[in-house]
């Protein structure tokens, strides 16, 4: 019998591809906002960038408080057994 089997996100140098992927492809669409036209109905959101900077600090406040909603919800280890 073989060792435990290795998958492919195993290795480091993949998961660096999939990284530097992911920066590729935001920086892409980030560069396709320059050329679009833009009708919105508030100015900010014509802003250059500003769906991006919107997105990733919406998942900032995300994270944040879903850590403080988890020591509120956040039960005994064996809370099922008593």
């Amino acid at each position: 019998m073989s060792g435990p089997r290795e998958y492919w996100l195993d290795r480091s140098e993949n998961v660096s591809k999939i990284y530097r992927g992911l920066w590729l492809f935001g920086l892409a669409l980030l560069a396709v906002d320059l050329a679009l036209h833009k009708h919105e109905d508030f100015a900010f959101a014509a802003w250059f960038g500003f769906y991006c900077l919107f997105g990733f600090f919406a998942c900032v406040v995300l994270v944040l408080v879903a850590k403080r909603l988890r020591g509120v919800l956040m039960r005994a280890e064996d809370y099922y057994e008593r």
